[in-house]
This record gives structure tokens, sequence and C-alpha cells, in this order.
């Protein structure tokens, strides 16, 4: 089919976009065929979906939140079915969302007619010729006019591009369709990775090319270790963002503090995992040992892209990505440490070490936020060199110590270079302590013996 299109306006959206999809039809026409199949099909690929008949609130104000779910979503899907326009509700419903593309230009309106032709919905004929879109000889002007605003609105998404469905369409190729092309339309870089990415490409493009060659058919599992600030967590989002596309089931967990020993927030990340590739799943996870089984047997099934980014012990792993064997082919894993020792523990495939930013690069980073610029002033060129080689390459170091002198003086800078030589950022420092807190024991001691001789 063709791409959707449509007349909006430049203003921005009112309300953020809560909902990928809202679905507009006739109940008693297809709720019980092909509307439940679409919703199937449109939640059964991560999208959420907004249908009145099933989330509305019983006893709430219909109208109100049938308009604030229309404001609220991204894409409106209307289905366009043989007594559509016999219905007022179905009318008011239509023309609430063509007048709302004015109110967000990236909203998408996708007409479906599903058993009907095209041209009577555009010229409110045969089955489109009710009471509720011609008008009657003796009809007020009230009602004359509300009936010109229906027969503009059905005009009006007739002439989007959309899917014809006849009785001797494939309704399941149709809805693969239909799926494909939202997913095409909604943004597919769902995490925020940042600003002023200084070496970002290079590293990212030398990831993606050690998924290449034979390794693309099977299960793959990618550690990245690094030192603490060195920008794990930056690479991954972008990992993700960079192949979500091209999976529908996927999940990022974000594995903060010591997970290992608090059973309760490794159980959430487990439940969080389950939700994340089962969404409409009722099955409950109660404790880990169960969690495991529940995991191993769902993802092994399933072609997944998962990340879980800060392990820093073998029980994260074994309880959110045990072995291979739990992942169906094809499936991409990601797992960030700082401790490599770990991720050759895990047995992963490919083991990257992050490495830190040369000196052009660790400049350009710190100048981003010192200055503003991709250069340092000249009369702080100096001084900014200094402040670099003390970063020794660490990106979040870089961006903390040019933040920290962004719009000051000379003298302030000179000032806060010789307060370093005494004593280190405590935020630098909060960073660096993580990373020694995650040492083996043996590994502590032979560290501070260094330290103190």
């Amino acid at each position: 089919m063709a791409s959707t299109s449509t007349e909006t306006s430049s203003s921005s959206s009112k309300l953020p976009h809560k909902y990928d999809v809202f679905l507009s039809f006739r109940g008693s026409d297809t709720r019980m065929n092909f509307v439940d199949h679409l919703y199937e099909g449109l939640v059964g690929n991560r999208f959420n979906t907004f249908r009145d008949d099933e989330q509305l609130e019983r006893g709430g104000e219909i109208s109100s939140q049938l308009l604030d779910a229309i404001e609220e979503s991204r894409i409106c899907i209307v289905v366009f079915s043989k007594n559509y326009a016999d219905s007022r509700w179905c009318l008011n419903e239509l023309l609430a969302i063509i007048e709302s593309i004015a109110s967000d230009d990236g909203r998408i309106v996708l007409p479906i007619f599903y058993h009907v032709d095209p041209s009577h919905v555009r010229h409110q004929t045969g089955s489109y010729c009710t009471r509720y879109t011609y008008p009657e000889r003796d009809a007020d002007k009230e009602k004359v006019e509300m009936i010109e605003k229906w027969g503009n609105a059905l005009t009006a998404a007739a002439n989007m591009s959309g899917y014809h469905v006849d009785p001797k369409t494939h309704e399941g190729n149709i809805i693969e369709e239909i799926a494909s092309q939202i997913s095409d339309c909604i943004d597919q870089k769902p995490l925020h990775v940042g600003t002023h990415l200084v070496g970002l490409d290079i590293r990212l493009n030398e990831i993606m090319k050690l998924k290449s060659g034979d390794k693309s058919k099977f299960v793959l599992m990618v550690g990245i270790c690094g030192l603490g600030g060195v920008g794990k967590s930056t690479m991954v989002r972008a990992i993700y963002n960079e192949l979500s596309y091209q999976f529908k089931s996927k999940s990022f967990l974000e594995v903060a503090g010591d997970v290992s020993k608090d059973c309760h927030r490794l159980l959430d990340l487990q439940k969080q995992l389950f939700c994340d590739i089962s969404p409409r799943s009722k099955k409950k996870i109660r404790i880990l040992a169960e969690g495991i089984n529940v995991l191993k047997n769902m993802l092994c099934r399933e072609k997944v892209l998962l990340v879980i980014d800060g392990a820093n012990d073998e029980t994260q792993l074994q309880n959110l990505a045990g072995g291979h064997d739990w992942f169906g082919e094809g499936s991409r894993i990601f797992i960030t440490s700082r401790n490599k020792e770990l991720l050759v523990q895990h047995k992963v495939d490919v083991l990257y070490q992050l490495p830190e930013l040369n000196n052009d690069e660790a400049l350009e980073l710190f100048s981003w936020h010192a200055f503003e610029t991709s250069y340092p002033h000249h009369d702080f060129y100096i001084l900014s060199k200094k402040f670099v080689e003390y970063c020794q390459g660490l990106p979040l170091a870089l961006k903390i110590l040019g933040s920290c002198l962004f719009q000051k003086q000379s003298h302030e800078w000179k000032i806060q270079l010789r307060d370093l030589d005494k004593e280190p950022n405590m935020k630098i420092l909060d960073v660096l302590k993580v990373s020694f807190d995650g040492l083996p024991s043996t590994y502590k001691a032979i560290f501070l013996d260094i330290a103190c001789f």
C-alpha cells in the first residue's frame, strides 16, 4: 500500500503521545471479527493500542475520555464498515479525529475500508447515504451544519491513503502490512542516548561488525567492559536504538547497585523482562527460581534483543540470561560490566573493551560542555589541554569538569586545576570508587598495596 499522507498544521501537540494507536470502529460490525484480530496483532507487535470498549473507565465521562485518548495517540486507525455512518457516536469520533490533526502535525490517520467501497465513504453514497450524512428536507440549520461537518470528515478520511479489505482479502496479511507501516511511522529510537556523542559512531560501528558473518544465524552474546565513566551505558543505549526495529521482542534492563544482594530488586528485573517480552500474559513470577524457568521457557521461542546494563555479579546473569540455550535463533544479548572476568565467566561470544577517548575526541567533548562549541576558546586552549589530560579520556569526567567550568573566568579555571591536584572532583571520585568496589577482594588488596607503595 501507499504510505499514509495527511494535510497537517505546523502547530505542536498539546498532549504527549500516551498511545501508539487509537482504534475507531462500529462495534456491532467488526468488534468480534476484524477489529479483534487487528487489536491482537497491534498489541502483539508491542503497540500501545487504545480500544474504547475495553479501556474506558466505567461511570466516567466517555466523550471527554475519548477526546483525550485521541489527542494522546500517535496514529488513529478508522475502520469504515457497512454501518459505520449509521452511528452518530462513530461520526462524532471521526470528526474529533480529523479535527485533532490540526493540533498535532505528527498525527497520522489511517483509514481501513472493511467490505465497503471507498468511494461510498468519500461521496456519502451507498450504505453511507444515511439520515446522519444526508440532510432531511425539514432539518434545521444546526442539524444541517452538523451533517456537513460529518460529510467533510468522511471525505477527508477517505482521501487519505489506507487499506481496502474486501471479502476475498486475506485479513492476516493486511494486518501484517498495517503493523509494518505503523512500525515505520513510530519513532524506533526509544531510549535517550545523550548529546555531543563524540567518538560514539566509530565505536558503535566496531561493535555492529561483531554480529556479522555466520554468527548472525545463531544466538550471539556480546560483553562490553571498561572503566566506570567510559560510556558503556551510552553505548548500549545506542546499540538498542540501532537494532530495536529488527526485533519484535526486546528488553533493556538497568542493573543499578548491588542487585545480587537484593532479591526483591532482582525479582523485579525478572518481571520486567517477562512483561517486555510477553506484555499480555497474566502469569505471575513469585520467586527467583520460578522466574528462571518461566523466562527460559518463554525466551527460547523468541528472537530477542536483550541489554543488561551494569552487571557486577554472576547471580544477576544467572537469573536474567542464564545461557545461550535460553534464547531463540537470531537473538542478540549485550551485557555491560566493569568486571571483565565476569563476562568471560559467563561465556560471552565476543568481548569488547570500550576504549577511552583519544586526545582530539576528549578535547572536543570537553569543549562542548565548557564552551558549547567543538573547540576551546583561544585564551583557554592551554588550560583546556591540562583538564583534558587530567580526565584521561573518560567521557564522564570530561562532561563533569567541562560543565563545572562553563562561563567561568580564567583565574577560576586555574584555582579549579590547582584544587584537583590536592583533592579530586567528588563526582568523578564516586564513579571510580564504584569501579574499585566491584573488584574481587584479592584485586582490591593488590591495588591498595600498589597505591601505598
